[in-house]
């Protein structure tokens, strides 16, 4: 895949979160329907959506804390564990680092589902990732950043030691550098909303179905244009020079209109054009580790032109971050809707690339950021419905323009917004 390279020198079917095929099924007839106890594995991962925030500079040990379920959990064919389940627990561990060296700790302890019928289960698990986050985890507790970790202690440093052989140069240049790029912060701070996933250590007994966030079928009139634009569409985008670019894998029927505020409902931010502006604040959110959510990134093209529309997602690293490009088609669904075409991918972390530069590196598993996707939009209650469709040809496996790896089911992920 082309990726944007910075010179600092100048669903998933409806949404799931699939389980292993082991998961145990046994149906019972009651007066209220049918109901069923399945057993989730220990492993199992369930994407968690903060509702309390929590902070290793502000909160407080036995703090509570509440999440809600982000993605639909399933089996094969039936939602489990629904969007909107709430998940609630307390700070379990809350260590403040007490010098430069020490990272700050902080353990969110999850304890107790409330599905929508109201009915409560306990839970045995660990938060294994905060999504997109400049932490990292051991056994459950997220580990903040140490200064020396972030590069804007490198800069200060390098002032620190001008101003021991120049002071009034280096403290006029110190203050340019606190006003223009902040100052270090290493505190863990989790604001309401930040995304965190959270691993069973026990297998998880439930005993009912629920219905899935959004319907898993597309209308007959919009599966017929849909075929109709993938029988002839590129499976993959390319930079302006004609090097292959990211697969597309996403269909999104909607206007312009609709799907800026899908996305920004969903919490995601349009992408900022390329100025002397943007390419400053993205220095700076570099330098300070810290997110910049309208983020430019470089141009790719379909059908002979750049995207339309580019979304994004960021918490609180430039490093990771999910993002999207959509282009219009000129397929029209029988009501005269837009179809649209998308690529979306998850950048994990900077790799050098071999002209010098600094480029993202991808997550190689495309299609869980297909999922993502569908599944904030339908979170943000934007979509009609959405299923899985497939093209002639499908992609299986490729390389990024860095040499990185990439797979896929080949299938695309066709959105109807509301």
């Amino acid at each position: 895949m082309f990726r944007q390279a910075f010179d600092f020198g100048p669903v998933f079917s409806r949404m799931k979160v699939h389980l292993p095929l082991a998961t145990l099924l046994i149906f019972t007839s009651a007066a209220s329907g049918v109901q069923s106890t399945t057993s989730l594995p220990a492993g199992t991962v369930i994407y968690l959506r903060l509702t309390t925030p929590a902070s290793s500079k502000t909160s407080k040990n036995h703090d509570a804390v509440k999440a809600t379920v982000a993605r639909d959990v399933t089996t094969s064919t039936e939602v489990v564990i629904p969007v909107g389940a709430v998940v609630s627990g307390r700070i379990e561990k809350l260590v403040k680092g007490p010098t430069p060296d020490e990272r700050d700790q902080l353990q969110l302890s999850f304890t107790e589902l409330e599905l929508p019928d109201k009915s409560s289960v306990k839970l045995e698990g660990h938060v294994s990732a905060v999504e997109n986050g400049r932490e990292t985890l051991e056994a459950g507790t997220i580990q903040g950043v140490l200064e020396s970790e972030v590069p804007l202690t490198q800069v200060n440093r390098g002032l620190g030691k001008l101003a021991e052989s120049n002071p009034d140069l280096g403290g006029a240049l110190a203050k340019i550098a606190e006003k223009n790029l902040g100052t270090v912060d290493t505190s863990i701070t989790l604001p309401a909303g930040t995304d965190l996933l959270f691993a069973l250590d026990k297998p998880l007994v439930l005993s009912r179905f629920f219905p899935p966030v959004v319907p898993g079928t597309l209308p007959t009139g919009l599966t017929t244009a849909v075929a109709t634009l993938l029988a002839n569409a590129p499976q993959r985008a390319s930079s302006k020079d004609g090097k292959p670019g990211d697969p597309l894998n996403l269909v999104v029927i909607g206007s312009a209109g609709q799907i800026q505020q899908a996305f920004q409902q969903a919490g995601w931010s349009a992408a900022e054009k390329k100025t002397s502006t943007s390419v400053f604040d993205t220095v700076r959110a570099v330098m300070d580790s810290q997110g910049y959510g309208k983020a430019p990134v470089s141009e790719l093209y379909v059908f002979g032109r750049a995207e339309d529309l580019v979304f994004e997602k960021m918490f609180n690293t430039f490093n990771k971050r999910h993002h999207l490009r959509l282009w219009r088609t000129e397929v029209r669904t029988p009501d005269g809707r837009e179809i649209w075409l998308g690529a979306a991918t998850h950048d994990i972390g900077l790799e050098p690339t071999n002209t010098g530069s600094i480029s993202h590196a991808i997550d190689p598993n495309l299609d869980d950021e297909r999922s993502r996707v569908g599944a904030d939009l339908a979170v943000g209650g934007s979509v009609a419905a959405e299923k899985l469709v497939t093209r002639p040809n499908p992609l299986s496996q490729g390389f990024t323009a860095t040499g990185g790896k990439w797979h896929t089911d080949g299938e695309l992920l066709a959105i109807v917004l509301k």
